[in-house]
């Protein structure tokens, strides 16, 4: 969990040495939240049947609004998760039978995407100031940085199980 942490911090840094303030916070919002979406992967454990084989890619699919641009796929580039390596896809829709371990869905309504997905082993991530049903992780902005909340419940209804170390990192947890 440190890494997370220390990856956060360094982005920020990054960000405000870089100019930062004359660019706006969104830009450094969504650079955090890029890294956030693959640190979560590690912390994460799938059902066997959510990868093709053993060595098949960890799919970070973005659906709806994006608003990372080339942050996420260069944060990703030659990274590995238990032998997985990560490969981000945007997609235009969100159907049942998607191929994607990790699901950010960006934009206004999310209910319908998370809907399709609802019981399938794939972790979704939204933002909660952005309104609609929230994924299994929300992130959410407490005094200017970047947060998440963890809906257990959900994930474990999908198969889907979250590390007490991420729980123990979230401002809230729905058991």
């Amino acid at each position: 969990m440190a890494n997370i942490r220390v990856s956060v911090a360094l982005l920020a840094l990054l960000a405000a040495a870089g100019g930062g303030a004359a660019r706006g916070a969104q830009p450094i919002e969504y650079a955090i939240k890029a890294s956030y979406l693959y640190k979560f992967a590690p912390f994460v454990q799938w059902p066997a049947t959510a990868f093709e084989t053993p060595t098949a890619p960890l799919s970070i699919c973005i659906a709806g609004t994006d608003p990372f641009g080339p942050a996420l796929s260069e944060a990703v580039r030659g990274q590995r998760v238990n032998g997985h390596p990560i490969v981000v896809r945007r997609i235009d829709a969100v159907r049942p039978g998607l191929t994607c371990q990790i699901l950010y869905v960006g934009g206004e309504d999310t209910s319908a995407a998370l809907q399709a997905v609802a019981h399938e082993p794939i972790l979704t991530v939204t933002d909660r100031n952005r309104g609609g049903s929230g994924g299994m992780i929300q992130f959410v902005m407490m005094a200017g940085r970047v947060r998440f909340s963890i809906d257990q419940a959900a994930a474990l209804g999908s198969g889907i199980a979250i590390s007490s170390k991420l729980l123990g990192l979230a401002v809230s947890v729905n058991r």
